[in-house]
């Protein structure tokens, strides 16, 4: 079953396969949640979102939220260790290798190197992201299978995300990440399928909450915080 990607963009994907896609600071991920012989049409679903620096009191922003209907719907902290490859630098690659941990959650993720093929005549990138679910309790046997196999660890990402949604915005989250050693920030993200106006509520909630001038920031935080990791 096809979904439709972006603009003539189109490739057939797999249960469990996300789409990613990087536009002018906006993420853009499509998502197959259900196994593709359970569709009976083509089906589109558009995660985007944007994130922020946040140099102001985080305390303050969720006043504003709260002042504007966003109720707090969830607080959690995840740790997610990437690798490398001892011959490839993933970092030059643009590739991803992961463990993310988190309360009774574990998973293995790995999102392909940045080629000519994964870009749009319009500078988009579209990739395919592979999520393996893991038993919280394996996450350190599946470190230790990725360390037999010769795979370098890069840097752990220490994340504590609270995450706030309202009835005004039913599609939006509004995440306020605590990164350690790197600082605060904070993600508008908009569930749709309609790209258009999703790009649009986005930029309306960042508005009416003073961080349309606030900046952007494109670098996923596992480069980050791999530029804030002391040198030995």
């Amino acid at each position: 079953m096809y979904y439709e990607m972006y603009g003539s963009q189109k490739r057939i994907l797999q249960h469990g396969e996300a789409w990613n896609l990087q536009m002018d600071g906006y993420i853009i991920s499509l998502i197959l949640d259900k196994n593709p012989k359970d569709y009976q049409m083509t089906k589109k679903l558009l995660e985007i979102e944007r994130k922020r620096q946040l140099t102001g009191d985080a305390k303050e922003l969720i006043k504003q939220l709260r002042e504007l209907g966003f109720e707090l719907q969830s607080n959690l902290r995840e740790i997610d260790t990437y690798y490398s490859r001892p011959d490839v630098d993933f970092m030059q690659t643009v590739e991803c290798l992961r463990i993310r941990q988190r309360d009774g959650f574990a998973e293995v993720t790995y999102k392909p190197a940045t080629t000519t093929a994964t870009h749009t005549k319009n500078d988009v990138i579209i990739k395919p992201e592979t999520n393996l679910p893991i038993q919280p309790g394996d996450a350190a046997i599946a470190k230790q299978l990725l360390t037999s196999l010769g795979m370098v660890q890069l840097v752990d990402v220490n994340k504590y995300r609270r995450s706030f949604q309202s009835s005004d915005f039913p599609q939006a989250t509004v995440a306020i990440d605590e990164i350690k050693d790197a600082g605060t920030f904070v993600e508008v993200e908009v569930l749709s399928d309609d790209e258009t106006s999703a790009l649009a509520m986005i930029s309306e909630i960042e508005t009416k909450l003073g961080l349309d001038s606030t900046e952007v920031v494109t670098r996923p935080y596992r480069d980050i915080c791999i530029n804030r990791k002391p040198h030995i």
